[in-house]
């Protein structure tokens, strides 16, 4: 809104506060010249040695994302920019769902704490006031190098992808009010009461979960 500049400060919508990632590997100890099974016959020591164990973690905080309404109470047909709701002076409960992660999709934010602006006016809230929901995932893979001859050796790989099939839930619905009062000619327009979405606050979808390779390669 150019008159009222101050309710489009807030934060980027890429400004994601924690974020780590932690990555390493292992040899496996195991083969000659190792620690364990060192004394094994050589087509014993091609099954136990050669083995590298790798896990990568990524962790971060949400993304910010802005409730909106389903429709535009100025009138003004502007459908880039979202109006959206004023802030419930009387609300005083927790914003965010907490509980099982199904609990949390089913309604992640609690749209009680927001109330539809009159007709004519826009809402009060500022932008990406909210943090969506976070990120964990940890992926792992298992290597096994052997060598087949002088010149020639194999490689196989199996690879784990979000190994503990985590759920991670994507942005929930920011639609807060799907209708209400809207600035028109219309007196019984301007009067309606405002409607609460049945969809806000719900998460409909989730990153990818488990997923799982394998893959062999040979170098010569």
């Amino acid at each position: 809104v150019p008159q009222l500049p101050n309710l489009d400060w807030g934060p980027a919508a890429t400004d994601i506060r924690h974020i780590a990632s932690i990555n390493g590997s292992w040899e496996l100890p195991f083969g000659r010249d190792h620690r364990f099974a060192s004394n094994v016959g050589s087509l014993a020591d091609r099954v136990v040695s050669g083995w590298t164990v790798s896990a990568i973690s990524n962790l971060q905080s949400g993304f910010p994302f802005t409730p909106q309404l389903g429709y535009n109470p100025t009138g003004s047909g502007d459908t880039r920019n979202p109006v959206r709701p004023d802030i419930n002076p009387n609300f005083h409960g927790s914003l965010y769902a907490g509980g099982s992660t199904s609990s949390r999709a089913n309604q992640f934010f609690n749209p009680a704490a927001f109330l539809a602006p009159a007709a004519g006016a826009v809402g009060n809230l500022r932008r990406d006031t909210l943090t969506g929901p976070g990120f964990a995932n940890l992926d792992f893979s298992l290597a096994k190098s052997t060598t087949i001859h002088e010149r020639l050796h194999a490689q196989f790989r199996a690879e784990f992808f979000n190994v503990l099939n985590h759920t991670n839930l994507m942005t929930p619905n920011p639609v807060v009010f799907s209708t209400g009062p809207q600035q028109s000619t219309s007196a019984a327009t301007r009067t309606q009461p405002a409607v609460l979405s049945p969809t806000a606050g719900v998460v409909t979808a989730a990153a990818t979960s488990r997923q799982i390779q394998f893959g062999v390669k040979l170098l010569f």
